[in-house]
This record gives structure tokens, sequence and C-alpha cells, in this order.
């Protein structure tokens, strides 16, 4: 064409003023002609040779043509019409089609035509997920002889490459195809995935075909699978919805914030270039709005765990395919969440059943399985698990595969996934096939009835279950049970023959408040119903409040207890608490903070010190004394401080700010943080962290700065009896006098000293 036209304009040296133009004019018809040929019909990746058409559903078949073009679908004796839009996307739906597994030609004809062969009809099921999701047969327990015997032309597989985007894609970026099951396309393919396709193939009896699409990233978060409709649709997540719709342009939010910005800079400039006029500096531009930056701007260095971006790159190509449900196993990468993945698993779930036009389109879970883990792990599970639990429950659509049987408690990877395939297809067996012979959900929790006289104790009635076993023919272990002082005790056990009841008591606990199955991170409870499924884990009741928090009134109201220690008993430099209720605020929102120390003087004196304050961390394990394991080193100020005591001198009532000065190594004068009217001469509510000793001295206290007061000190607690523990300001006139008690080994004047740590949360 360009020689051509080159040829065009130049063969005349000498063109006259008439055909020059009219040689130029030719040219550009034919420029013109040749821009708007036919576009050759397309469809996405997801439309070829071997794919499997949902039964029973309207089977939409989409793509891209010339705009205008007139686009003819033809199916299994079925004709569909549609006509290309202006930005040259076309669809067309094809009625429900009944099962079948006789190979049959998808049509597809425009101005050029398409043809798919060996096209079956049955269910098409997402897998989606992280790691676990992926792993691959190849990799799977007894992956080798699954492989050898994996040749069932009936289960097709598409597997989706991964890659992410910060917009919708059309296309799955990277090569994809539908391929026959067979020891050949097998190795690569999700285990779970496979192992969960090929228990419906069986349970059909073979004769209806399946579709598996593994679209799944191993250490993702559930966010980026998530498009921007399940965020706006859930009141929990507005923080991150905010996030989501800013970036997207033509948004509300995106339109806002961008008006704003561009106002703001347009302003910026006027006053930079009078500036420049004036001879005088010019002011600092804006700073850019991060809510306009795209969303894997939030995640440089690992973009895909940024929201949406592998929904739109992963799963958006996909859109608005024919599915009859999801099978999801992640939550390891959101792990210390708690109950706000039950909120993101309602996201997704939304999410996915409006981009596909289902809204009963189920989303069968993965329990994720006990793991032995540091940093927060293992203490985050028990309330992950109850966040699962709980979206599995409330979503009649859905169910949940209990896995605490056949986990590693070394390994993140269990690698028997076979038998979570199975459970997964008992789900979609009972709750979606509906199926009702099948039995798929785990023994749950019902009703706790506490029993109290002659054998004190609790009486546990499961749902799930018309009967209980163990799978070791031991009492069923991993139940504990508290008493009003919240000490936890492993429980002695027994089933109720023929019914699905645990008799729970344990000695010492006269008055049970509390019972828990399975409450721990490294739990592999032996407890199973009938079908041979694993109970999964509950904690059910309430302790009473502390005694000690009597004596304070409303300022205590709401207040939970995590930690209870007597600091004349406690030796070393890592504490062990009287009462530990870490584990059940791991991954929880903590709204406030609270401390109270009790002590009685030799004289029989009692103080009280009660400070309450806005959270600074939601670490359940920085709360407490600041030992080096728990990793907490605050010197900081704190908001809303709440104070209520006893004790001569020490200022009650509500002060906007307070500091706290936590941490586990040596300290000095100093006035490192230029506390406002701290001393560089005193040990006081303002001195400067030693870090190269630790663990060492080690500092606890809590201030009213607005007072230049301590309220509550507790140091060295690694001697004991002979720490400094003080309520107020250390009286002046001591041997070694500091505000905040430092050096004064004061804990040899008492007799008694409790303190509790107690938090308020989010419900």
């Amino acid at each position: 064409m360009k020689k051509n036209l080159h040829s065009n304009l130049h063969s005349d040296p000498r063109p006259t003023r008439t055909t020059r133009p009219l040689a130029l004019l030719c040219a550009l018809a034919a420029l013109a002609t040749a821009a708007t040929a036919p576009a050759a019909v397309k469809t996405p990746a997801l439309f070829g040779d071997n794919m499997v058409l949902q039964r029973d559903r309207p089977v939409p078949v989409w793509g891209t043509a010339r705009p205008g073009e007139n686009i003819t679908v033809t199916f299994a004796g079925q004709t569909a019409a549609a006509t290309a839009g202006p930005d040259g996307k076309w669809r067309a739906d094809l009625a429900p089609l009944a099962a079948s597994k006789t190979p049959r030609e998808l049509t597809i004809s425009g101005d050029n035509t398409l043809r798919f062969a060996n096209i079956l009809v049955g269910e098409v099921w997402l897998c989606s997920g992280q790691s676990n999701m992926e792993w691959t047969l190849k990799r799977a327990d007894n992956g080798a002889a699954a492989i050898a015997a994996s040749d069932h032309p009936l289960l097709r597989l598409f597997h989706v490459k991964k890659t992410w985007s910060d917009t919708p894609l059309a296309e799955v970026p990277l090569a994809a195809a539908w391929a026959a099951s067979s020891p050949e396309t097998t190795p690569e393919f999700s285990a779970v995935g496979y192992f969960f396709g090929l228990e419906l193939l069986k349970a059909f009896n073979h004769d209806i075909p399946i579709g598996l699409i593994d679209s799944s990233w191993g250490g993702t978060r559930i966010e980026p699978w998530t498009a921007p409709s399940g965020f706006a649709a859930i009141p929990a997540l507005a923080t991150l919805n905010t996030r989501v719709q800013s970036a997207i342009p033509g948004t509300p939010e995106n339109r806002d914030l961008a008006l704003q910005t561009i106002a703001d800079h347009e302003n910026w400039l006027a006053k930079a270039r009078a500036a420049a006029t004036a001879l005088t500096p010019i002011p600092p531009a804006p700073e850019f709005p991060k809510n306009l930056r795209p969303l894997s701007a939030d995640n440089p260095g690992r973009p895909q765990q940024s929201p949406t971006v592998l929904y739109n790159a992963m799963i958006a190509p996909l859109v608005p395919c024919a599915l009859r449900g999801a099978i999801w196993y992640q939550g390891e990468a959101n792990i210390t969440e708690g109950m706000t993945y039950y909120e993101k698993l309602k996201a997704l779930a939304a999410s996915w059943r409006t981009a596909f036009e289902n809204p009963e389109m189920p989303l069968h879970i993965v329990q994720i399985a006990p793991l032995d883990r540091t940093n927060g792990y293992t203490e985050s599970l028990p309330e992950f698990w109850r966040a699962q639990e709980r979206f599995a429950r409330e979503d009649k659509r859905s169910g949940m595969a209990v896995i605490n049987d056949i986990g590693n408690l070394k390994d993140i990877h269990p690698t028997n996934k076979q038998t979570v395939g199975k459970r997964l297809s008992l789900l979609a067996l009972n709750k979606t096939y509906g199926r009702s012979d099948v039995a798929c959900d785990s023994p749950a929790m019902r009703e706790v009835r506490f029993v109290t006289g002659k054998t004190p104790g609790a009486a546990v009635l499961f749902d799930n279950a018309k009967t209980l076993s163990t799978r070791d023919g031991q009492p069923p272990d991993w139940f504990e049970i508290a008493g009003p002082d919240g000490s936890f005790r492993k429980a002695k056990t027994a089933i109720v023959p023929g019914k699905p009841i645990v008799m729970v008591s344990a000695d010492g606990v006269s008055d049970p408040r509390v019972v828990r199955f399975a409450w721990s991170g490294i739990a592999e409870p032996n407890l199973r119903n009938e079908a041979g499924l694993q109970a999964t884990a509950f904690t059910f009741g309430e302790l009473p409040p502390p005694p000690e928090l009597d004596t304070i009134g409303p300022d205590a109201a709401g207040y939970q207890l995590v930690y209870a220690l007597d600091p004349l008993a406690t030796t070393g430099h890592e504490v062990s608490y009287q009462i530990n209720h870490a584990k059940q605020f791991a991954g929880k929102k903590i709204k406030r903070i609270a401390y109270l120390l009790r002590t009685t003087a030799a004289t029989g004196a009692t103080a009280y010190a009660f400070a309450a304050m806005d959270a600074f961390t939601d670490d359940v394990k920085k709360i407490g004394v600041p030992t080096k394991n728990s990793g907490a080193r605050f010197q900081q100020n704190v908001a809303n401080l709440v104070v209520k005591s006893n004790a001569p001198g020490v200022k009650n009532g509500a002060f906007k700010q307070g500091n706290i000065e936590f941490w586990d190594c040596n300290y000095a004068q100093q006035n490192a943080a230029r506390v406002p009217g701290a001393s560089d001469a005193t040990f006081d509510f303002g001195d400067s962290m030693s870090t190269g000793a630790s663990p060492g001295y080690g500092s606890m206290q809590i201030h009213n700065t607005a007072e230049k007061q301590t309220i509550i000190a507790y140091n060295h607690w690694s001697f004991g009896k002979t720490c400094d523990l003080g309520i107020g300001d250390q009286p002046k006139g001591a041997p070694k006098w500091n505000p905040d008690w430092t050096f004064s080994s004061s804990g040899k004047t008492l007799t008694a000293a409790r303190l509790l740590v107690l938090v308020q949360v989010e419900e």
C-alpha cells in the first residue's frame, strides 16, 4: 500500500495544480477503505475445540467483530443472532441445553466463520484460590498414579495462566485452550480441581461431561480476585471500596477526586507563576492523591496482591461464561484478619454472582488446615476458621470442606488433595445438585448446655450428625472448659451412645462458663460423624467480667479480659500469664485497650488504677508485657485516655492524650521523644530506649502527659518480688527517686498485686 501510494503521488515529476490534489484524495480514499475493511469475527480463548458448555442454563457466546456486523451462532440445532455494536462487541445467547457427551460443532459466522469441534454439554466449574488450589496434580499424594489413570475424555480442562491487570481484560493475555483429561494434560493442572471434577464425573456415572477452569495463583490475597461490585456491596468494606472506586475512571469517586486534584493544581500553578514573577520562592506542589493512582501502585514489586487486578486479568476474560459454580481454596494470605475475611468472602461471592449473571452460583470453600507456624499465623487460625464457618453457614448456596484431619502441621501445603477434592464434591452434590442422600457437612456445634451440681461440665449437641465417633477409637480430644476465672483446662469427654452429643468436664471447674473445641491452630481433632466428616472448631460461652472491674464502674463497660498476671510471682524476661486469652482475640479489630493494676501494701491498704485508651495496635501479642518475644516497643502518644484511680494524687477523668513507654530493653533519662514537660535528668514520662541491650531492664509505663504524671508503672519484671511496681508518681523522698518508679524495687513493699490487660473489640 505504501509503495503504491508513493508511486501515485510522485510518478509525474511535474504535476499540475489540479492533478496533485486529485491524486492525494484518491490515496486518502484508499487508506480509508483499508481502515474500514471487514474485521475478523473473534471470540475469547475460552471458546475453542474440546470446550464444555453449561447445561440447563442460557449459554452466552460473545466476541468482537466489525461494528454493525451481523453474527450467527449455531449449535445443537439452535441458531442465535447478534449484531456487533459501535465498539465491535457482540453477544448471542443460546437457550438452555441438555447434557450431551456427543461431540458437536459450534459455528460462529459473520464476515468470516469460526468452527469449534468436539464440543460437549455438561457441568462447568471455576476452580480458584492461592497455592493450595494451584498445587499441581503431579505434586499431590499418589500424583503419578492419578496422572497415569487420568484418561477421561468427558473431563475437560482449561488453565488460565497467571497475569494481572489494573483494568478489566476481554481476553486472557497468555495462551490457553481446552483439553481433554489425559496423562499428557493433567500433570500441571490443579490437583484439587482435578479430583473434584473426577468425583463429579463418577457421581454422574460418566454420563455428564465436566468442564473445569483453573484460575489460581499461589500466595495471593482474596482482594485481587474480587470485582469492584463486590466491595461496593459490603458496608464493612467501605474504606477498601473507596480506594477501589477512586482508581476506576468514570466512577463518581474518581471524577470528584480528579476534578478536585485538577483544581488544586491549577490553584498552585497560579500561585507558582505569581511567585516566579515576584522572584519569591515557589510553594510546593500539591501531592498527587494516592487514591487516583492505579491499584497496583499499592503493592510495588507485588502488583498481583492489589485489589481487583486478578479479577481483571484472570476472571473478567471468562465473563459472562455460563457456570454451575465455583470452588475456592484460599485464605493463608489473609489469615490474620479474623471476621473481616467473612466480609471479604461475601464480597467475592457477590461480585462473581453479578459478573457471571448467576445469583444462585455456589462458592464452596476449603477450611484452612492447622499449621504450626510463628509470626501469629497459628494463633490467628481459630478466628479465621470462625469467619469461614460463618460464611458457609449463612450462605445457603455454599458450603465448607473441613480438612483438620489431613493437614501437615509443618507444611502450609498439605499434599492430600484427593480428600479435599472429594469433600468439595460432596458439597456440590448435596447443596448444588440437590442430592439429599449425600452427606456433605461436617459436625458443627448446635447447642451447649452447662451442667452444675455433682458432675459439673457441659453437654455439646452437634448438627450434621446422627451419631459421633472418633477416627482413632479414643475419647474425643481437643475439648477445653473454663470456669469464671477464664482458666481453660483440658477436658475429659465421652460420646453419648447413639446421639450426636459429647459430655465435657474437667477437674477444678465447678462452675463451667466456656467450652471450646479444636480452638488451636495446631488442633487435629479426632471427632467425626457417621459419614467420616471431621467436626469443625468452635468456642461457646462468656466469661463474667473480672471482679476487679466492679470498682471501676461504667468506664470499664464492654471490656474483655485478654491477660491476667501476678507481677510479684513473675520472674524471667518472658512472662507466663495466669490467664491468657490472646488466641480468641487474634485477628479481631481492637477499638480500645485498658490496663488495671491493683496492689496491696504491707499495711493492708489497697490501691488501684485503671487506664484506657484508643488502640495503639491490632496485634494482641503487643498489648501485654513488652517482652522481647512480643515484639512490642512503643514510645508514643495514645488518644482519648480515661483514668480512674483511688491512689493519692492521681488525676481522674478523660484526657485527649496520654503516652506509653513499652519496651523490653534498657533505657536512659534523656527525653529523646521531646515530650513536653519531661525531664532529661530523671526517669519519667520522656525517656529513651537503649535497644542494644535486649532483653534488658524493661519498661511498661502509662502516663498522663497533660498532668505530667505516671498512672501505672511496671519495670524490671524479670526480678519478680523486687520489680518496680507503682501507681501514680513515686513519692518524692524515696531513696532512688524517679517519678516512673525506675530502680525503686517497690514490689518488695507489697503483699499482693494483679495486672489485667483488657480490650474492647469491634463486633
